[in-house]
């Protein structure tokens, strides 16, 4: 119990980050192996007997998470799905233990070998790498095969389902004519402007909707927060950067980029002696010291003539272009820098750099400034963090942590459990620790939330609310805006039906129909496709004749007259993919159909 650690110290040891391995094993979307690391009985549901820990549904939202394929604003509806889908798989191993499918210790070996997660850099299987890649997930080699088994069968059992059922060959070529079948139709949509009357809600009316629809009108369980932030940014903006520490940074960011070089060239090893050729690679350094030009200099002293009629100039090259030596000069040097002689490969080098390719001190200050004052307050954050740790962990507020440490006491509005809360109060942990026993029960202060590598935070429950019905007073506009908008819908039901039975009756009506030809299942068009819809419902007109029919829209209703129908011309691409898409739809049926049955039957509890 978390009390009995609060009365005994001020501290609090290092939480554990665990690794999670994933390998992808995707059937029909169920896609993931999974580890049930620690050691917390503490379950979240249990399927037949057989439980579900807190610890399946964390890694598999926190995997979501990191995908970046979900915002974390999300992260609540997350966590109900994903328990909703790990329910699912329980259902499933069971039904395929229970129905024998097995798999044998020389398929899962071939399974594994097959991996390429466990592969050496030669493409082949390596034992080390096996036992390694386990060992930094938390994995045992027993407990992977257990869960790699358990996997497979359900990848099988699947396969069996969606290989067991098919469709006859006219029932294709029905589906194949069905698709691209076109019609002919007409439309309006009727809205609040084509009522004549003004829509009045009486004080009856609101109090009846208001009593058949009181669910929605429950406040739920809402707290109001106390919170401080402290932020390494935030850190970094209040601190100054000193210039020189700048032109370091930066020379040490493009210590390895691209560079034009030019060169003065002196041999030996001929006519001419080390000593000799050294004295005048010095000579040629001299005059540059006394204001010669470096193409001047390069004409006179250079044997690589070639280069020499160019200035010098040996284009741009990248470290490792000519050897360890002239690398240490020509990446040491800023730009417009001479470097002294540098002897490498039977010669003496007399470098100089012309231009280095890529962006600017200028360009790069304010990203600079940036990150050298991140760097620079990198001790004083880790101190501020160590020290919020400390002072919050048993204190009775948060305004003296906030005093001691030099923080803002930030407070926000109510929240409920389920809001869709704003900055810092959206990222994922922050709701679920303030809904948590220890904050909302028992009055403690957050452990604290380390929300990214450079923001930390601790909250606590400055007051709270239960749950409650709202009064209708409370919600007396809400209630007035539905209510009318459910009135205009059914006046707008009314209108379209007295006009549909004016159309069967004499074909004609004071409307301004909008054509819609030659429209397919398929095809782009502007028409909503509620009407387009509805279109294809309808039955087929007799010769010269219409059929109508209404179409509830979101604001509004539809009046629909369907003129004719032809068939549309043959396309083989299009049969071939309606085939493959109705095999898909059998299968997909037959599997949600099992998966129906097996929760309707299951003893399930959360």
């Amino acid at each position: 119990m978390l009390q009995s650690i609060r009365d005994g110290s001020r501290s609090w040891g290092a939480k554990i980050i665990i690794g999670v391995m994933v390998a992808a094993m995707a059937f029909f979307g169920i896609e993931s192996l999974f580890g049930l690391f620690g050691s917390d009985p503490n379950e979240v549901a249990s399927v037949n007997g057989q439980p579900i820990m807190r610890q399946q549904v964390e890694l598999e939202v926190q995997r979501a998470l990191r995908s970046g394929q979900v915002p974390p604003e999300q992260e609540r509806a997350l966590r109900s799905d994903m328990l909703d889908q790990l329910i699912t798989q329980q259902l499933l191993s069971q039904y395929a233990k229970d129905g024998g499918f097995s798999v044998s210790d020389e398929q899962l070996d071939q399974m594994i070998v097959g991996l390429p997660e466990f592969h050496d850099q030669d493409g082949r299987f390596s034992a080390d790498v096996f036992r390694n890649r386990l060992a930094g997930a938390g994995y045992t080699p027993m407990l992977f095969r257990d869960e790699l088994r358990v996997d497979i069968q359900r990848q099988h059992l699947q396969q069996g389902l969606a290989f067991s059922d098919f469709s006859l060959p006219n029932e294709q070529s029905r589906l194949a004519e069905l698709q691209r079948q076109q019609r002919n139709f007409r439309y309006v949509v009727l809205d609040g402007s084509d009522l004549e009357a003004d829509i009045a809600v009486s004080e009856e009316a609101m109090q009846t909707y208001y009593d058949a629809n009181q669910a929605r009108f429950e406040r739920p369980e809402q707290v109001r927060l106390e919170y401080v932030l402290l932020d390494r940014s935030a850190m970094a903006q209040e601190s100054e950067v000193d210039e020189g520490a700048l032109l370091d940074a930066w020379r040490e960011q493009n210590r390895d980029a691209d560079r034009r070089v030019s060169h003065i060239m002196v041999t030996f090893g001929g006519e001419r002696s080390r000593d000799e050729a050294q004295a005048l690679a010095e000579t040629a350094r001299d005059a540059l010291d006394g204001g010669e030009s470096f193409e001047e200099a390069a004409l006179r002293y250079s044997d690589d003539t070639a280069s020499a009629e160019e200035g010098g100039d040996l284009g741009v090259i990248s470290r490792g272009f000519f050897g360890d030596a002239f690398d240490e000069a020509a990446f040491g040097l800023e730009e417009g820098g001479i470097s002294q002689p540098v002897e490498l490969d039977g010669a003496f080098h007399i470098i100089q750099v012309t231009d280095i390719q890529g962006p600017s001190f200028e360009e790069q200050r304010n990203e600079l400034a940036r990150e050298v004052a991140l760097r620079d307050v990198d001790s004083d954050f880790n101190q501020q963090a160590q020290k919020l740790i400390d002072e919050s962990f048993a204190a009775d507020d948060l305004q003296g942590v906030a005093d001691q440490i030099g923080l803002t006491l930030n407070e926000s509005d109510w929240l409920g459990r389920d809001d869709q809360s704003e900055g810092v109060l959206s990222e994922p942990g922050v709701m679920s620790a303030a809904f948590s026993s220890d904050v909302l029960e028992e009055g403690y202060n957050s452990e604290v939330i380390e929300l990214d590598p450079d923001r930390r935070m601790v909250l606590r429950v400055a007051e709270q609310r239960d749950a409650t019905l709202l009064s209708l007073d409370d919600v007396r506009e809400e209630v007035e805006i539905s209510v009318a908008a459910e009135q205009q819908q059914q006046a707008l039901r009314e209108e379209a039906q007295a006009l549909i039975t004016q159309l069967k009756g004499s074909g004609q009506a004071d409307i301004d129909w909008l054509e819609a030809d030659n429209v397919s299942r398929q095809a782009d068009t502007t028409v909503p496709q509620s009407i387009v819809q509805e279109a294809f419902r309808m039955k087929h007109p007799e010769e010269d004749q219409s059929v109508y029919a209404s179409v509830e829209l979101p604001q509004g209703v539809a009046i629909v007259a369907l003129d004719s129908v032809s068939d549309g011309e043959v396309d083989e691409q299009m049969q071939t993919f309606v085939t493959q898409m109705s095999e898909q739809l059998r299968a997909q049926s037959v599997l949600q159909g099992l998966i129906e049955d097996l929760h309707s039957d299951a003893d399930i509890e959360r």
